[in-house]
């Protein structure tokens, strides 16, 4: 992780709390300074990196003092203790109820934007091998949900500091959920499911024009056509994709009219 994307990742800094000490008893004095200390050990383990240590005293702080500014800050670094502690479940789980307890926190995004990180991974495992495993039913819940908390983020509070990292991991998100659907269009259409790749590659044209993968979707299109005897629709798909990908090295058939345009059709 880049140290420009990697800063995003501090805690936020606790708000200084003021308090009129004319009106204030000694019991409460008392409480003040306990919850203080609590919250400073916590603080001291986060910024040690001992996360597991300070997820438990983030949880002793507000099993002691469930409420109060200092327990709605425990609770946000709480989650972001758990997602560096690899607890993606129990840092959403975290972020969750803060978002639904404090919905106009001042720190609001923040919850978001570590939502978002727990639910995004670095490498999805979108290109591993097959192993004859059906792409179809693999599993990629955590890049949509990752995807849609951080748009729910820049939608929500566009001028959050961590909308511009937002909108840079939304775009690695999207192109990699449109080269898993190519991805699964090319095991259906290898394996003769013609009708099956033009459905999949259909969804990258349709939600992800702009992807990379779009090319190549459109050329699992024309074929899976080919196969299928739907001339009018292959040759939409070859037109489709000399528009948006003029270079595209799958249109070299047309450079080379004794040689079928398919077998320019390549590993990808």
């Amino acid at each position: 992780m880049s140290k420009s994307v990697s800063r995003f990742l501090v805690p936020l800094v606790l708000v200084t709390f003021v308090s009129a000490c004319s009106s204030v008893g000694p019991d409460e004095k008392d409480k003040d300074a306990g919850v203080t200390k609590m919250y400073q050990k916590a603080k001291e383990s986060l910024d040690d990196g001992n996360y597991e240590r300070a997820v438990k005293d983030y949880e002793a702080l507000q099993a002691r003092y469930p409420y109060g500014p200092h327990a709605q800050q425990a609770e946000l670094e709480m989650a972001y203790a758990q997602y560096k502690q690899g607890e993606s479940a129990e840092a959403i789980k975290t972020a969750d109820l803060f978002i639904k307890t404090h919905p106009n926190h001042v720190n609001i995004d923040y919850a978001y934007y570590i939502k978002g990180l727990a639910n995004f991974k670095d490498d999805f495992g979108f290109f591993s091998s097959l192993s004859g495993q059906d792409l179809s039913e693999r599993d990629i819940k955590k890049a949509r949900e990752s995807f849609d908390t951080f748009k729910e983020l820049i939608t929500r509070y566009p001028l959050s500091k961590y909308a511009e990292d937002a909108g840079k991991r939304m775009v690695y998100l999207q192109n990699n959920m449109a080269m898993h659907e190519v991805h699964t269009a090319d095991y259906y259409f290898r394996r003769g499911a013609w009708l099956a790749a033009v459905n999949r590659a259909q969804i990258v044209v349709k939600d992800y024009p702009r992807a990379p993968g779009a090319e190549k979707a459109l050329i699992i299109m024309a074929r899976s056509y080919h196969e299928l005897g739907i001339k009018d629709l292959e040759q939409d798909s070859l037109d489709v994709l000399k528009k948006n990908f003029p270079k595209s090295k799958y249109l070299g058939y047309s450079e080379s009219p004794e040689s079928p345009w398919w077998e320019f059709w390549g590993n990808f």
